[in-house]
């Protein structure tokens, strides 16, 4: 959870008489936060500060200025134009009558809007059954949303006593039920998180809208406002609630938990409103909030592009064809204008064989970018290949952000809600298609959504007789998190940590799993320790066809195609160290439901341990095969010794010695992880040294690349590659001219690395930094601090 963290306005400092030294002995006391660093979310409260709307109706989203500019661009943009006639041939929805009206200001549309407000339902029985009774849910805000729109844009066409009318009836159907239940103190009921975590955004930011509409008419309207856009700021920051075990409703990088389809509607509302307040009201502005100018790129770090519809990873109740065009469609409406968004709206559109951007909405033709813009878009989006949004546990590592790429999504986080329990689970995406998937969904009512969609048996995770985590998980939330950490991405290396031991803590004292990505092979690393010896199944959910081919399981769907080989069980008793390694896991085919039909069966795979253990490992490769390999597939030969299990893997000019070190997983105390293998002495965790073929591989000078995971030390011989005091995750190439530098761990890190002359360039962490080097021992100083 995040910590708390306390604000003091100046005007509650001010009623004290406080002296100079009394001021600094509060201010010294570690629970206090001063306004002025409190980390960039300080945002004053509007309680004192007058609103004052703009001008005169239409002022939401349809106003003057806006209607003029679309009628200019409807000269000169073709999709623009299309669009636009779609929309006026055949207008059925209350926006689409509304923007009708303002454009063309015949009646007949504002008849047909006032008409659509009558039917619309203000009220949900089955809430009022509840206890107590829900006065305002969905349908609620979605009414309040809709008639802001229509009361704003036909208020021309409104006599002073039907403006009256319709108000009050907005203010007590609409408004008044939402803030009583949801946001005022006299009567709700709801805190931020009572429904997941976009209710509160649906619902509150549909009254506030009401609210803005009715300003006019109804002189509380602004005090409601107040509390709206203060809410605002608490909503987007939420931090997660440790005795209800609810997470944060946001990472701090701008991810939504509940994954891209609830993300794209709760942010949604929250922009609508943003957007219909700034357009609405003269002062003060919306608060700045830092976080929205990392929203969107979360959509683009989240997505797939493929030669089809634009897909997206789908953990929990999400879809792999939703999206964020509307919310980064409103983000650019509301002035977050990074060019990186027309890649993104223009991609997604065009997947979705859409009349331009968001343009099939009334309010995306309206305030969306305009054709020019779109057509100076960036042919990729400038961001780094990989992700990783550590509050929430989800990291994204991809290999380009080229079409029909490969996509590697990692899921270790909370489970509550739509998110389910899938700590550990992954999903792989591979030259255009959804190979290693997600199971997917139904409707909510039916028992097999909680039964089986939301159950770990439905991920690509390790069961121990047959659970992971506890089934009732989905439902109270999992009590301890499960984290993603260490992201590096080199390039043609990249690593991520996922840990699922507290969500499976039930079961699992170790419950770790590692995605170490080479070239076209991913190896996942698995690390496994129970309370009393059981069977380990290593589960995977696909799509397409599946067959097994000698030891491979081929996955295939048209032009894409991975192999995935189980390497290693690894076995333990309950003292020492493995004495030996059975070669054959059992396969096993197991009977799963299909996304979105639970009336169809499908077929899930189990890689099942030969025999039952306590401790265990799982070494286990993902070839992905493409059009350049398919011929020469790269070539992998298990290593194995007393204290090590590995994998050679020869690719692409080059060889690849990986080990991992099983003195290092906790089993020893107050003694150091030290391992001799071939020669190499290393306290690492997991270790990957890469040579170009024809090389000497003894020789530690002759590696182009070295990883190390959990390591404070390695060589060979009398030549020192790594010393570090403390343990550091690292990536290190090495070229011609200098060396490129991945290096994360302790807070303070010195730590020295190899090099056989002084380098011409030295990047730590993608920052160049100047070289300090020690002739005599051959060592390039390293220095990291965490802010």
């Amino acid at each position: 959870m995040r910590p708390l963290r306390l604000r003091i306005f100046g005007s509650a400092m001010n009623r004290r008489a406080t002296t100079s030294k009394s001021i600094n002995q509060l201010l010294n006391r570690p629970f206090f936060v001063l306004i002025s660093t409190f980390l960039a979310w300080a945002v004053s409260p509007l309680n004192a500060q007058e609103i004052k709307a703009c001008g005169q109706h239409p002022r939401l989203f349809f106003t003057p200025e806006l209607i003029a500019k679309l009628k200019e661009r409807i000269k000169t943009e073709p999709t623009t134009a299309k669009a636009w006639t779609t929309i006026l041939a055949d207008p059925k929805s209350i926006q689409e009558l509304s923007l009708a009206y303002r454009m063309t200001g015949e009646q007949r549309f504002a008849e047909r809007v006032r008409g659509a407000m009558g039917g619309l339902q203000w009220s949900d029985s089955m809430l009022m059954r509840r206890d107590p009774p829900w006065h305002a849910g969905l349908g609620t805000g979605h009414s309040c949303f809709e008639s802001a729109v229509a009361f704003d844009s036909i208020y021309d066409a409104l006599t002073p006593e039907e403006r009256k009318t319709i108000a009050k009836r907005i203010v007590d159907q609409g408004i008044l039920p939402t803030l009583n239940d949801w946001v005022l103190g006299g009567q709700r009921i709801h805190a931020l998180d009572s429904m997941g975590h976009n209710w509160w955004s649906a619902c509150v930011f549909g009254a506030g809208m009401a609210a803005l509409a009715v300003m006019d008419e109804e002189p509380r309207a602004k005090d409601w406002l107040k509390r709206i856009s203060d809410g605002s700021v608490e909503w987007l920051d939420f931090g997660g609630s440790l005795l209800d075990n609810k997470p944060p409703s946001f990472d701090t990088g701008g991810a939504f938990n509940e994954d891209v389809n609830y993300a794209s509607f709760a942010v949604s509302q929250y922009l609508y409103f943003r957007l219909a307040w700034n357009n609405a009201v003269a002062t003060p502005a919306a608060p700045e909030i830092p976080m929205l100018d990392k929203l969107g790129d979360y959509f683009i770090n989240v997505s797939y592009l493929n030669s089809g519809n634009m897909l997206n990873l789908n953990f929990g109740d999400g879809g792999r064809n939703a999206d964020g065009i509307g919310p980064v469609t409103l983000l650019w409406a509301n002035g977050y204008r990074k060019p990186r968004y027309l890649w993104y709206l223009n991609e997604t559109r065009a997947a979705n064989d859409r009349a331009g951007v968001d343009r099939a909405t009334p309010v995306g033709l309206v305030s969306g970018p305009a054709e020019p813009e779109l057509a100076a878009r960036p042919t990729a989006p400038d961001l780094p290949p990989s992700a990783l949004y550590g509050d929430i546990g989800w990291a994204t590592l991809r290999s380009s952000w080229e079409k029909n790429a490969t996509l590697l999504g990692v899921k270790s986080g909370y489970t509550w809600n739509h998110s389910h329990a899938d700590a550990g689970s992954f999903i792989l995406f591979h030259r255009g298609e959804n190979l290693l998937i997600e199971s997917g969904k139904c409707t909510y009512g039916r028992p097999e959504y909680d039964a089986y969609y939301r159950q770990s048996q439905a991920h690509n995770v390790v069961l121990f007789n047959g659970a992971a985590q506890n089934p009732e998980d989905t439902y109270f939330g999992s009590k301890f998190p499960g984290t993603v950490s260490h992201l590096m991405d080199a390039g043609e290396l990249k690593y991520v940590l996922a840990d699922a031991t507290g969500p499976t803590s039930q079961r699992f004292i170790r419950n770790y799993r590692q995605f170490l990505w080479l070239g076209d092979v991913i190896l996942i690393i698995d690390d496994l320790k129970t309370f009393e010896a059981g069977q380990f199944e290593w589960l995977l959910h696909v799509d397409g066809t599946a067959k097994q081919s000698g030891q491979d399981l081929e996955v295939a769907k048209g032009e894409a195609k991975v192999l995935v080989r189980p390497l290693f069980p690894a076995p333990f008793s309950d003292v020492g160290y493995p004495a030996d390694f059975p070669e054959k896991m059992r396969l096993v085919e197991k009977t799963g439901l299909k996304d979105r039909d639970p009336d169809t069966k499908v077929t899930y795979y189990a890689f099942a341990a030969p025999e039952q253990s306590r401790r265990t490992k799982f070494l286990t490769a993902v070839l992905l095969v493409n059009e350049t390999n398919q011929a020469s597939l790269p070539q992998l030969e298990r290593l194995e010794g007393p204290d090590y299990i590995g994998v050679r893997v020869r690719q692409r000019g080059t060889t690849t010695d990986v080990y991992l070190n099983l003195r290092a997983d906790g089993s020893i105390m107050h003694r150091n992880a030290n391992l001799n293998v071939k020669g190499w002495e290393t306290d690492a965790y997991l270790t990957a040294i890469t040579f170009p073929d024809s090389s000497d591989m003894t020789d530690p000078d002759a590696a182009s690349r070295y990883f190390m995971a959990q390591g404070s030390y390695l060589r060979r011989e009398d030549k020192v590659v790594l010393d570090s005091l403390s343990k550091v995750f690292l990536v290190a190439d090495r070229t011609a001219a200098g060396l490129t530098v991945l290096l994360q761990g302790q807070p303070t890190i010195n730590a020295y690395l190899r090099a056989v002359k002084p380098p011409e360039t030295l990047a730590v962490n993608s920052v160049n930094c100047a070289v300090i080097y020690e002739a005599a021992t051959k060592m390039v100083k390293l220095s990291a601090q965490s802010e």
